[in-house]
C-alpha cells in the first residue's frame, strides 16, 4: 500500500495481518505512517497500490466498516452533550434504538468507568482521559469485531493512561480485536501481543515486543570521575567500535530515540 501527499510517500509496501482476538500495536515516531495505515484500513484513504481486507470484506465497504469501531487521535465531541447522550447518539447512528439502546448505553458507561453520575455530566467538564473513555464507549456501541484506537493515551495523565490500558485488556478478554497506535514504548509493553515498527513510512520490524527489544552480544561501559581528556578519548574509541553513548539515567520510553539508536547507519538516512 502507498499514499502520496505531494512528494512524500507516507506509507510504502506495508504488509500486515492481525489475528482475531489479539492486541496489535502500530509503533513509530510521529510521521511514520501509523495514522495513514489506520485510515487505509478504515477506507478513509485510498492506497495508490495494493489492497486491504477487514474480516473478509474489502476495506472501505459498508460491510467492512460495520466490523470496526474507531477512536481517532483528536476526536471532536459536542461539549454540551453528556457522556450518556454521546453514546446514545452514536448508537442511533448505528441503527439502534428503544430499550435495547438504553441497556447498551448503561453497559458501556459502566465498562469505561463512567457509570452513574459521571455519565450524566456534560462533556465540557470531563478530563482528557474521561473524554477518551467516552469516545471508546461510542466506538463500541455497535458491538464491532475490531476496535481501532489512534494514539488513545496521547495527552492523558498516567492514571488515565493506566485506565485505558486496563480497558484494552478487558476488551481482549471479551474476545475483541484491538489495533492501536503509539510512539511510546511504555504505552504498549503491558498490552500488545504483537507490534509493527514503522519509520518514515516503512515497516522495520514485526513480532512480539519483548523479542524485538532483546539485543544480543551487547556490552556496557560505565564511567565516573574520568578526566575530560580521557573521557573524549574513550568516547572516540567507543564510536569507532560502533558503540552508542547514552546518558546515564536517560529514559528509553520514546520509541523514536530507542529505535533510531538501534538502526544501522544506512537505515537512518
Amino acid at each position: 500500500m502507498g499514499w502520496f501527499r505531494g512528494r512524500v510517500l507516507a506509507l510504502e509496501g506495508l504488509e500486515m495481518e492481525v489475528q482475531k482476538g489479539e492486541v496489535f500495536g502500530l509503533l513509530g515516531p510521529n510521521g511514520s505512517g501509523k495514522s495513514t495505515a489506520m485510515k487505509m484500513i478504515l477506507g478513509l484513504l485510498r492506497p495508490t497500490s495494493g489492497s486491504a481486507e477487514v474480516c473478509g470484506f474489502r476495506a472501505g465497504t459498508i460491510s467492512a466498516r460495520r466490523q470496526i469501531g474507531f477512536l481517532p487521535e483528536n476526536p471532536y465531541f459536542p461539549v454540551f452533550l453528556s457522556g450518556a447522550e454521546l453514546v446514545r447518539y452514536y448508537g442511533r447512528l448505528s441503527g439502534l434504538g428503544g430499550a435495547g439502546l438504553e441497556k447498551r448505553v448503561k453497559e458501556l458507561l459502566e465498562l469505561v468507568r463512567l457509570g452513574g453520575e459521571a455519565g450524566k455530566r456534560p462533556l465540557r467538564t470531563y478530563s482528557k482521559g474521561m473524554l477518551q473513555r467516552a469516545g471508546l464507549a461510542g466506538a463500541l456501541v455497535g458491538d464491532p469485531e475490531i476496535l481501532m484506537l489512534d494514539e488513545p493515551t496521547a495527552g492523558v495523565d498516567p492514571a488515565g493512561s493506566r485506565e485505558i490500558r486496563d480497558l484494552i485488556l478487558e476488551l481482549k478478554a471479551r474476545g475483541k480485536t484491538v489495533i492501536f497506535s503509539s510512539h511510546l514504548l511504555e504505552q504498549v509493553e503491558d498490552v500488545a501481543d504483537r507490534v509493527i515498527i514503522l519509520h518514515r513510512g516503512k515497516k522495520l520490524r514485526e513480532g512480539r515486543l519483548e523479542d524485538l527489544l532483546t539485543k544480543k552480544n551487547e556490552w556496557e561501559v560505565k564511567v565516573q570521575g574520568l578526566p575530560e581528556g580521557d573521557r573524549q578519548e574513550l568516547l572516540a574509541w567507543l564510536k569507532k567500535k560502533g558503540g552508542q553513548v547514552v546518558r546515564e539515567g536517560a529514559p528509553r520510553e520514546r520509541l523514536e530515540d530507542y529505535f533510531l539508536r538501534s538502526l544501522p547507519e544506512e537505515t537512518r538516512r
